[in-house]
């Protein structure tokens, strides 16, 4: 960590709707799970804090109640504790009203927002600041808030107007999440009218949450540089290119990273057998223990998987048109993910169709994931839009080769193989550029020609060593932290200089 004698350790509050294994639906919690262990590494006292959801509650190690929280849009205790594995510090804002409750973390069991997100968060914000401004009887403070995606937008917009909270950092992980929500409910929020103009947190009419990130946050972060570059043009902006653009300068493109404590086929202890990049004997034994746990057909051709959320963004429409011709020349075919209750029901009646060849499994399970991950040829990873593209990643480091779009974050991670005629040299995927069924097709059908030919092996290999590690991405944070500090020493330098002048 760079760092000098009169600037301390950063301390951060890493604040996040989802940490894994506490909660996670989707890349948020294995970021917030993987970066602040990785930034405690390089020196930073970082501690993170999230909802008491059922499953936190019951897998935070050494908890205690620390602190009840009287707050202008609800209350609760906060508890302290450790995360399970990487022993990093956490709180939880247990509330039980908005946070216990059946279903998933932002939606009820049938698939519908819960109605009181904006409650839900806006409560969970305001316990954010009172524990950044020393407000929740905590005997820490710290430097940086770093705030991530909508559920924690509020913040940097309720610490802006006090001059003893720290530093916010801002990261934007998907852009088209955005917590939007009806500009009456600004007052049930703690919100001033002031704050309810359309300079400020109004947005086509609703309240913004991200837009309050945005807003205020002193410096922004998104996943991925090709993200960054992405979300300031009208196609991948989603209403919010004119802001970013006016804040460009604050804003910047850090790379996810991967946890390979975690995803690794070398010590991954929940798939059938571990292997490497040198040796990837084992994964013809993951791939038989699938095949019998999921009821395919025993083959060696190629298996494709798509483990994802079942979205539009995540192209699985195209999936499931272009499925007929992805099982072309016995393949098989595995989807496991949950999303958009129609396409759920549309793979499952289409799974009917190919006994022996497709199963589905919709739901997530981590365990299931990584085994499917292991047993895999193929990881089918394309989108229509990425801000990173952790799947993708974690195919790579098992061997099974995504087939995906040039997007985002997918720009900055995956180089394409070629043809089989290419010898594959350096690549690393194989890639398409429309999002047709079409092109899909086409895209797995050149893979599987590869997979065919002599250069398979070196292509997983090239796939297999890339680092994707989450050092060289925690240095960049730490020194944005650092730079943060500095800024607001400064600036409170300057104040004081003016006051004593004046």
């Amino acid at each position: 960590m760079h760092s000098s004698r009169t600037t301390p350790a950063p301390r951060v509050l890493f604040a996040s709707a989802e940490a894994f294994p506490l909660a996670k639906t989707g890349g948020l919690g294995d970021v917030a799970a993987a970066l602040p262990p990785a930034l405690a590494g390089l020196g930073v006292d970082v501690r993170i804090v999230l909802p008491a959801y059922p499953q936190a509650l019951e897998l935070i190690e050494s908890r205690r109640v620390v602190s009840r929280l009287a707050l202008s849009c609800g209350g609760g205790v906060l508890i302290e504790g450790r995360m399970p594995d990487t022993g990093v510090h956490v709180y939880l804002y247990d509330a039980p009203a908005l946070f216990r409750r059946r279903g998933s973390l932002y939606q009820d069991r049938w698939g519908n927002d819960w109605p009181d997100n904006h409650l839900r968060f806006g409560s969970f914000c305001h316990a954010i600041a009172a524990i950044s401004c020393g407000k929740a009887g905590l005997d820490w403070q710290p430097h940086i808030v770093h705030a991530n995606d909508w559920h924690t937008g509020l913040v940097p917009a309720l610490l802006a107007g006090d001059t003893d909270s720290p530093a916010t950092l801002f990261t934007i992980h998907n852009m088209a999440f955005q917590g939007n929500f009806p500009l009456c409910v600004g007052p049930d929020l703690g919100l001033p009218a002031c704050m309810l103009a359309s300079n400020e947190l109004e947005f086509f009419g609703q309240l913004s949450f991200l837009k309050a990130g945005l807003r205020y946050g002193d410096r922004l972060t998104t996943v991925s540089p090709n993200y960054a570059r992405e979300i300031l043009t009208p196609e991948n902006g989603f209403g919010f290119e004119g802001l970013l653009n006016a804040r460009k300068d604050d804003l910047v493109g850090i790379l996810n990273g991967v946890d390979y404590n975690v995803w690794d086929p070398a010590v991954d202890r929940m798939i059938a057998k571990q292997y490497t990049a040198d040796d990837v004997s084992g994964k013809a034994a993951c791939k038989a223990a699938i095949q019998a746990e999921l009821g395919l057909e025993r083959s060696d051709a190629p298996l494709i998987i798509f483990v994802n959320r079942i979205a539009h963004q995540k192209m699985a429409d195209v999936v499931l048109a272009a499925l007929p011709a992805l099982l072309q020349e016995g393949r098989q075919f595995v989807l496991h993910g949950q999303g958009e209750k129609s396409l759920e029901r549309a793979f499952e009646v289409a799974a009917s169709g190919y006994p022996g060849r497709v199963a589905v499994r919709i739901g997530y399970d981590e365990s299931l994931a990584r085994r499917l991950t292991a047993a895999a040829d193929m990881s089918l990873t394309a989108s229509r839009f990425e801000p990173c593209g952790l799947t993708t990643m974690y195919a790579m480091r098992y061997g099974a080769l995504p087939v995906t779009r040039l997007i985002g974050g997918l720009v900055d991670t995956v180089v394409d193989a070629g043809s089989p005629e290419s010898g594959g040299q350096h690549g690393t995927g194989f890639v398409f550029d429309t999002e047709t069924p079409e092109e899909m097709a086409r895209c797995v059908h050149r893979a599987c020609q590869c997979f065919e030919g002599h250069h398979w092996r070196s292509i997983q290999q090239s796939a297999m060593r890339r680092d994707f590690g989450w050092k060289r991405s925690a240095q960049r944070y730490t020194d944005l932290y650092l730079q943060l500090i500095t800024d607001k020493d400064r600036r409170e330098a300057d104040e004081t200089s003016v006051r004593m002048v004046a």
